[in-house]
């Protein structure tokens, strides 16, 4: 602490800040000076905004990101549908595939790696709520793939933006707006219309992504805890220009729209941005840099106060998706049961393992590369072994968590299960229930009733009449 440990050491510059106005150019004097876009910008470039919201969101929300590139984005073939029977994001467009919406909890086994596909080709939609067409909802997807991106392709989502944690392998991201090194224990957001390649300087990678189809993720409001802590601004990373200058090669620019596969061709290269400025671009955060908020008294507080990221919904207080985190920390509350309390949530839970083991499912059931989900209003918390070991525990000082890190991806939406998710993928374990809570034993006893005196006397059975008190029983 407060960096994670890594075994892949770092190889590229970054900017520090979140939501920050960064501006990054690869050659110098290649933005333009008080100007966005000039009759003719520097160096003979194009001037392209992207635009991540409205032209008239309001400032606070409002995201742009002016690029100069030596050829601009529009210049390509018609996109065509491709693998179209075969490559498909969104199901409930199928009506031979649909959406399971169970109110029974699942767990998932770890989830396989696949060394015979690509990044595009690995993404499985797990579970999901929402219709990216309407730009509403979220969907929950693994990746497990072996092979780097073809060496002229590059991809994006015209559906949302994609919040990415690694759990196996190294991910190396070409973005237009420069690299980023993604490892475990750290996130990577690229967000909605960013292109960009992936490949895998330490062989197959695996892990989890949610994709947000609705507005853009935000640092939580602190409230009472005051300006620092939990995911600190500072600590997130934005990529400095980089870039490629290839006007002759064939490059296919792969698009995911609408849950579908698009591909267009054109004779650039993608990454061709000499230099921007703006608030809209990919970043990564590290998560072991989160300052993590506790209970100094009594009482296992909401695991919001563990929130790294969060996205709201049109209701202040209630997200469409929290990103949020277990990781190491100290546990000193007194006379407190310390792990999660049993509890049935408006919000539905999806949550996964990168390492070690999650503190509230000690049973071994939840492992890392595998999954739960507890959707509205079903019934979950610490597992019948977990609770005998709490319950009984010395209640001193004690660390949770070393060499561990848990998450969760909660919404407030009704998630539904894809067919992928709970059938083709074999990993869902059927006896989660039995082995996690039918354990559980009651333990209630009703007290031992005691007789109260209340100075009446002699006591007597009492008949019709009598002046004194009758003695009475109470619990």
């Amino acid at each position: 602490m407060p960096s994670s440990q890594f075994a892949h050491s770092e190889r590229y510059r970054y900017m520090n800040g979140f939501n920050s106005y960064h501006e990054s150019e690869a050659v110098d004097g290649a933005l333009p000076v008080g100007a966005n876009s000039p009759q003719k910008p520097p160096y003979g470039l194009y001037a392209e905004k992207l635009s991540g919201t409205a032209f008239t969101a309001p400032r606070h929300e409002n995201q742009q990101t002016w690029l100069y590139r030596i050829l601009p984005s529009c210049g390509h073939s018609n996109f065509e549908p491709r693998e179209s029977s075969t490559y498909n994001t969104n199901p409930e467009n199928k009506p031979y595939e649909k959406i399971h919406h169970i109110p029974n909890q699942l767990r998932w086994d770890p989830f396989d790696l696949d060394e015979t596909v690509d990044w595009v080709h690995s993404l499985h939609l797990v579970a999901g709520a929402g219709d990216p067409t309407m730009k509403t909802g979220i969907g929950m997807y693994i990746f497990a793939a072996g092979k780097d991106m073809d060496p002229h392709e590059a991809f994006y989502s015209a559906d949302g933006d994609f919040l990415i944690v690694p759990q196996h392998g190294v991910l190396d991201i070409r973005t237009e707006m420069g690299r980023i090194l993604v490892r475990p224990n750290e996130i990577c957001v690229i967000p909605r219309g960013i292109k960009y390649r992936v490949t895998l300087p330490q062989g197959p990678v695996r892990g989890y992504i949610l994709e947000l189809y609705q507005g853009h993720f935000q640092l939580p409001e602190l409230g009472p805890i005051g300006s620092n802590c939990l995911a600190n601004a500072r600590d997130f990373q934005a990529p400095v220009a980089d870039f490629d200058e290839d006007t002759e090669s064939e490059w296919h620019i792969l698009c995911k729209f609408a849950g579908h596969l698009f591909q267009a061709k054109q004779t650039h290269t993608p990454f061709d941005v000499v230099a921007w400025h703006g608030l809209y671009y990919p970043y990564k955060y590290d998560l072991g840099r989160f300052n993590t908020m506790g209970s100094v008294s009594f009482d296992h507080p909401d695991p919001s106060i563990y929130t790294v990221l969060t996205a709201q919904s049109d209701h202040p207080g209630t997200a469409v998706a929290d990103f949020v985190i277990f990781p190491p920390r100290w546990l000193v509350a007194e006379d407190t049961f310390r792990p999660p309390w049993y509890h049935r949530n408006t919000m539905s839970e999806f949550m996964g393992l990168i390492q070690g083991q999650y503190d509230a499912k000690t049973g071994g059931g939840f492992q890392p590369a595998g999954a739960s989900l507890h959707n509205v209003m079903s019934g979950h918390g610490p597992d019948a072994a977990t609770h005998e070991k709490a319950s009984n525990v010395e209640l001193k000082p004690n660390k949770v968590g070393e060499g561990s890190m848990a998450f969760m991806f909660e919404s407030c939406l009704m998630v539904g299960v894809t067919e992928w998710g709970l059938k083709k993928c074999q990993k869902v374990q059927q006896d989660y229930n039995a082995e996690s809570w039918e354990p559980l034993k009651p333990h209630f006893k009703r007290p031992t009733p005691k007789k109260i005196e209340n100075g009446a006397g002699e006591v007597n059975e009492g008949v019709l009449g009598d002046k004194a008190q009758v003695p009475h029983w109470t619990s």
